[in-house]
């Protein structure tokens, strides 16, 4: 029987593979990318920013009152003030400068952990500048770490870390003296449209509460009665309450533990309780009990006066012994906190006995505290 002859392939020497449609689609997606850049470029170069009308434009939306409070924030780190733009700002600055492309991607999550890229590019001078970090889905403590299950935490997480490095780009991109001039705006329409009428007054008070500082430690930081307030008292209280509605410092960053009202009174009793359970912990750690312990003047021989130790002095002594807590400890009494009241009561009490390192894991312990009792009272 005569076999078939194959006729060669006149386009080539063999037999070739199908392209595969993955890659054809990855193809895709990167043509349409580049033709997406090409023409971003074009049109901001057709369409070049009018810096005069730019800067007017960055100066009249630093006239509304609802952006100035929300502009500027302020923490206070190695006992110095420290003021900058808010991520708010920086989006309105990327707005209305123009020809900026900014945003966060999430590139991948597996593992326990997102990678993500926080970028803005200036398409008009071609300026660009991004990051890429990653986020695990984890919160460190000194005690350790655990994992966040909850997607709603994941998200928070990975947004709160987005927007702080998104904030940074943005700010590389566009001059400087422009966001300085922002926000001299800013502050200067804090002062000007500075409400001191009551009702504002005690709206201000309401918003301070929520996070348990009381319109007496109000009045001790302006070092005034609180209806004599001046406008620029205000704006320097606004940026306060901006840091600490963004997380990024506790109210023992910013006011003494007051006296003399009922909320003292109620924080007086927060106070005595945290060191009292201090106490009861530090004397359960030790080896022997105060009251087998061998008394100082047994030890070292007989004594010269024969005057017995008064009960309050060994109260004090008990309190030195306190106020060496261990880290875990004080952590386990802000877990204890009932309400922000609490919370700032007992970060008070405890920051004297730990190194400022401790502090600064104590004060991000509290927050998180605070959040989680602000979110179980909605």
């Amino acid at each position: 029987m005569n076999e078939v002859t194959r006729i060669v392939n006149p386009m080539g020497g063999g037999v070739t593979e199908p392209t595969s449609r993955i890659g054809a689609v990855a193809n895709t997606d990167q043509q349409r990318a580049i033709a997406e850049v090409q023409a971003a470029m074009m049109i901001a170069r057709a369409n070049p920013r009018n810096e005069v009308g730019a800067m007017d434009r960055i100066l009249n939306a630093c006239q509304r009152q609802g952006l100035a409070e929300a502009a500027l924030y302020s923490y206070s780190r190695g006992g110095s003030e420290i003021t900058g733009p808010s991520i708010r700002l920086a989006e309105a600055l990327a707005q209305n400068w123009g020809n900026i492309q900014f945003g966060i991607r999430e590139i991948e999550q597996r593992h326990g952990e997102s990678v993500v890229q926080a970028f803005a590019w200036d398409v008009e001078t071609n300026v660009r500048r991004e990051m890429t970090f990653s986020v695990p889905h984890t919160r460190h403590t000194k005690r350790g770490s655990y994992k966040l299950e909850d997607p709603r935490d994941v998200y928070e997480l990975v947004a709160n870390n987005g927007s702080r490095r998104l904030r940074s780009c943005i700010l590389a991109v566009i001059p400087g003296d422009v966001i300085d001039t922002a926000v001299q705006q800013c502050e200067a329409t804090m002062r000007a449209k500075a409400d001191t009428s009551p009702e504002a007054l005690q709206k201000m008070v309401n918003a301070f509460a929520e996070f348990g500082v009381s319109q007496h430690q109000l009045e001790a930081r302006i070092q005034r009665r609180f209806d004599t307030i001046q406008p620029a008292q205000i704006v320097a209280l606004r940026k306060i309450y901006q840091s600490l509605r963004d997380n990024m410092s506790v109210p023992a960053d910013w006011f003494d533990p007051a006296e003399g009202d009922a909320a003292d009174e109620a924080k007086s009793t927060g106070n005595e309780a945290a060191k009292e359970a201090l106490r009861k912990q530090t004397r359960a750690r030790s080896p022997q009990s105060t009251e087998t312990a061998t008394p100082p003047a047994a030890a070292a021989g007989p004594s010269t006066s024969s005057e017995p130790v008064a009960d309050g002095d060994r109260g004090d002594a008990n309190d030195d012994r306190a106020e060496a807590v261990t880290l875990a400890d004080a952590l386990d009494q802000i877990d204890q906190a009932t309400s922000p009241m609490d919370v700032n009561s007992r970060v008070s009490a405890l920051l004297p006995g730990l190194t400022e390192e401790e502090g600064g894991v104590l004060r991000d312990r509290a927050v998180e505290r605070i959040a989680k009792l602000k979110e179980a009272a909605k």
